[in-house]
């Protein structure tokens, strides 16, 4: 009976998007699926709204109000422009950059939110071809702008696109605006309520005049310049994965004084289907396969990749045997903030003022790196807009050095209020030239970090659950764990646990009640054990899955240790992974 149900109110919802107000094509698309027999993607489509998010939106393209398509961008792009009307109101002018990049549709989906934006009065600089995510952020600033959107949806897999909106900042909307936006959002019923005609005099292409500003900044953040020179002919592979990167990544490394970049030609080529690999993650081996084997052939000293949107960097590096293996998202964050540190600490340049920030569920191995130089700390959500929260309330009273996720973000300077892998990649080569200024390897300078702060090993684990079952089923796991709190994880007692849900915490040492001191909730689970060990759950925000994030600690010696101490470590995970059940 509830399956009818849904079928009914499903059908009810498709039926209004065969009125005149939508085109034909859609019309027909949408006859198509209430026709077919197996009624599976017609209730995928319809069966809810796909929600503009604190992040927008993101979602597989097609009809349907749960899809991604000229209605479902339109209607975002229309609450945020009767937003910045009602926000700005006292402006003369309301500014935005509209920016997208090399995924199918995103073009036309840019091009149909700057008519949106200009309709509504509001003036848009849009990009004349597509270009990183972190420069549409750079360019909201540059140009004094109240907003800007990127279509984009990351490093999913092709079928997806997205829409991330930016406030004045340059910096994903937080509270009260992210909220606010969204009731707007959820105020345009249906295709009448999206004003589509534009005006073009309120329009404005922009291009290179905005790569040679963001180039020439991205730069000035180098800190070894005179290294950089000494070494400036090794060989670097480099990789956008058929995405956006290839527009400023290469030329950003020649302007830092890099002369022997090697491209992977087959993956050059600007495509939505990214037709060489299966998915155009920088996290996944097979989406640097072809780098590698590139690295290999002309004995490269480091691979770069950026993904489609050039904001996630994934680095490959040979390790102590001469083979090629990638660095997870926590050694690169890692490698970051050390050479970020330890560099301005050699140029005598750290005053005491300086700070980094990290995400909960990154490695705390960053902490004790911060700590050790008298470097404060901050801990955010995950999402960069959280690291961008903590730059803007101390502009002007401390000095931000770097900030990274797991997820292969990390954003070297603060001109820039997003990941930036442009800048990203500059500042790994330039870490890799001072590494072998040393006489080591980038390979061999993780090490050194592990002998001197401690080993971490540290896996993620995602489990996909696709569609409405999906959703539902994440939802049941999350309840299951909140209920049942582990008092052990892999025989070592939990000594604090965090629920952010709630923003409560318990010290099981002291027996104490804890208070979590957070800008706001978020549904993350976290438990240290007395051994060190650290384990976070959290569902996606962007993406049909949960997430397990395993983190184990250990003391060694040498880097004679280091084999040793990774498989007690992998040996202790999939213990966790058994307590967990996943």
């Amino acid at each position: 009976m509830e399956d009818d149900e849904l079928l009914k109110v499903v059908r009810q919802k498709a039926q209004v998007w065969l009125g005149c107000e939508y085109d034909e094509d859609t019309r027909a698309r949408v006859k198509e699926l209430l026709d077919a027999e197996n009624s599976t993607e017609l209730i995928e489509s319809f069966y809810k709204d796909l929600e503009f998010g604190t992040g927008g939106l993101r979602g597989i393209m097609g009809v349907g109000t749960n899809r991604m398509n000229i209605y479902t961008v339109g209607a975002a792009t229309q609450g945020l422009s009767n937003y910045l009307r009602n926000e700005f109101a006292n402006l003369q002018q309301i500014k935005v950059v509209v920016g997208f990049d090399c995924r199918n549709n995103s073009r036309m989906f840019a091009n149909i939110s700057a008519d949106i934006f200009s309709a509504n009065g509001i003036k848009v600089y849009i990009f004349d071809d597509l270009r990183p995510t972190p420069e549409v952020s750079y360019a909201i600033r540059k140009l004094g702008c109240q907003s800007g959107i990127i279509i984009t949806a990351s490093h999913n897999p092709k079928e997806y696109n997205g829409y991330k909106a930016y406030w004045d900042d340059g910096a994903q909307m937080i509270a009260p605006h992210d909220k606010n936006t969204i009731v707007e959002v959820n105020k345009i019923k249906n295709a009448n309520d999206i004003k589509f005609k534009a005006n073009k005099h309120l329009i404005e292409i922009i291009g290179k005049e905005i790569d040679d500003e963001y180039i020439k900044d991205i730069k000035n953040i180098s800190l070894s310049p005179n290294i950089i020179e000494r070494h400036k002919d090794m060989k670097i592979v480099y990789t956008p994965i058929h995405g956006t990167g290839v527009r400023l990544i290469p030329a950003a490394l020649s302007a830092f004084g890099f002369t022997g970049i090697v491209h992977v030609p087959e993956q050059d080529e600007v495509s939505g289907n990214f037709p060489t690999v299966v998915s155009p993650n920088p996290e996944e081996p097979a989406a640097l396969a072809m780098a590698v084997n590139k690295a290999k052939e002309v004995d490269a000293e480091l691979v770069l990749a950026s993904d489609p949107d050039a904001d996630r960097v994934g680095a490959a590096v040979k390790n102590e045997h001469g083979e090629w293996v990638l660095l997870t998202g926590h050694q690169i964050a890692t490698l970051f903030v050390y050479y970020m540190i330890a560099r301005r600490k050699e140029l005598d340049q750290l005053t005491g003022n300086e700070y980094i920030v990290k995400t909960i569920v990154t490695t705390e191995t960053i902490h004790t790196i911060a700590k050790s130089y008298g470097v404060r700390m901050f801990n955010v959500y995950t999402g960069f807009k959280w690291i961008a929260d903590v730059i803007r309330k101390n502009e002007n009273k401390q000095k931000y050095i770097g900030g990274g996720e797991e997820s292969f973000g990390f954003l070297c300077q603060d001109f820039v209020r997003d990941k930036d892998a442009v800048s990203a990649c500059c500042i790994f080569a330039e870490a890799t030239a001072w590494a072998r200024e040393q006489g080591l390897s980038i390979y061999q300078l993780l090490q050194k970090i592990y002998v001197t702060f401690g080993y971490s090993k540290e896996v993620n684990l995602s489990v996909v659950k696709k569609g409405k079952s999906g959703a539902e089923e994440i939802e049941k796991m999350m309840k299951q764990y909140r209920e049942n709190p582990l008092t052990e994880i892999a025989g070592s007692k939990v000594a604090l646990r965090y629920d952010y849900a709630s923003l409560k915490g318990h010290d099981y040492v002291d027996g104490e009640e804890l208070t979590l001191n957070m800008p706001t909730t978020s549904n993350v689970l976290q438990y240290f054990t007395e051994d060190g060990t650290k384990v976070s759950i959290r569902p996606s925000g962007t993406e049909p899955k949960i997430k397990f994030y395993f983190e184990v600690h250990t003391k060694i010696k040498s880097t004679d240790d280091i084999k040793s101490a990774e498989q007690a470590a992998l040996t202790k995970i999939e213990s966790i992974k058994q307590s967990l059940g996943v």
